[in-house]
């Protein structure tokens, strides 16, 4: 979202009171390292911000301070966070601290505060994404685009909960998601297609896209409230324009605790995201 200077426009909204994903995490420079945002209640699951989104922010973040330093073509490589509590709504404060300034790779630490409190603590990594092809690859097969009977998370009662569909397309394989049928003995693996309203995707929206996926523990039948607890991300190219494809699954789910891993792949076949997270899934 440009205006003809090049420079975003923060009134220019997909819908109305939608606020793009270039504008949601934008950041702003209070000149020492830190700077602040503001967590949107349309870029959140329920009455909470969206993990993926404030993995996005970090490494927006990241890349922001690196700008104010001269590096305005530094790319974030690998983003991980520790999800310390769920910050709310309203105006955040991060803060930058570069730890390692390479020839190939530059690592910040990043910290998201709230009232005081530190919310989310994450090491961004960045460099320069690579632009030739891979030597060797063993992505999935995922169709395109979302097949015809696929579930719009935006019109499906039960998924509306999950309120960043306003400012992002996602669609839900139904053919995986027994638990939209009421089962609970399926495995704990989902396919899904998003992309941004509005906008083309992007390394940053691509970390959204890594955590875009309803918990898998939903497929046995544990529905509810699965917070994050660690989520590390890796990005492995700049996604071509399109749908981006997402297949996650899970490992294994033992007691309350759950893995969840994410691959991204792009409208060009590439693989643009990997990500894996530790999280709680309701006792049953």
């Amino acid at each position: 979202m440009t205006t003809n200077s090049g420079k975003a426009n923060p009134d220019r909204v997909v819908s109305e009171g939608i606020t793009p994903f270039a504008v949601a995490s934008a950041v702003r420079s209070l000149g020492d390292g830190t700077y602040t945002a503001n967590l949107r209640p349309e870029w959140a699951v329920g009455n909470k911000p969206h993990g993926g989104f404030l993995l996005a922010l970090l490494g927006r973040t990241a890349l922001g301070h690196l700008a104010e330093h001269g590096d305005r073509s530094a790319e974030p490589l690998a983003v991980s966070a520790q999800f310390l509590r769920a910050p709310e709504f309203g105006p955040v404060l991060l803060r930058a601290d570069v730890r390692k300034i390479g020839r190939q790779a530059t690592v910040l630490a990043v910290r998201l505060e709230q009232r005081g409190r530190s919310c989310v603590e994450g090491v961004v990594t960045t460099g320069r994404l690579p632009t030739q092809r891979p030597a060797w690859t063993d992505a999935p097969a995922v169709p395109l685009a979302p097949p015809a009977d696929a579930v719009d998370y935006a019109k499906h009662e039960t998924l509306r909960v999950f309120k960043l569909s306003a400012g992002c397309e996602i669609f839900l394989d139904r053919a995986m998601a027994g638990f939209l049928d009421g089962a609970a003995e399926q495995p704990p693996q989902l396919r899904l297609w998003t992309r941004p309203r509005g906008a083309q995707p992007d390394p940053l929206f691509a970390l959204v896209a890594g955590d875009i996926s309803m918990p898998v523990t939903f497929n046995l039948g544990r529905l509810g409230w699965s917070p994050t607890v660690q989520l590390t991300a890796l990005l492995r190219a700049r996604p071509a324009p399109g749908w981006l494809r997402v297949e996650v699954a899970a490992r294994s789910v033992h007691g309350q605790w759950f893995d969840s891993d994410a691959t991204v792949l792009d409208s060009a076949g590439q693989l643009v995201c990997q990500a894996r997270q530790l999280a709680l899934t309701p006792a049953i």
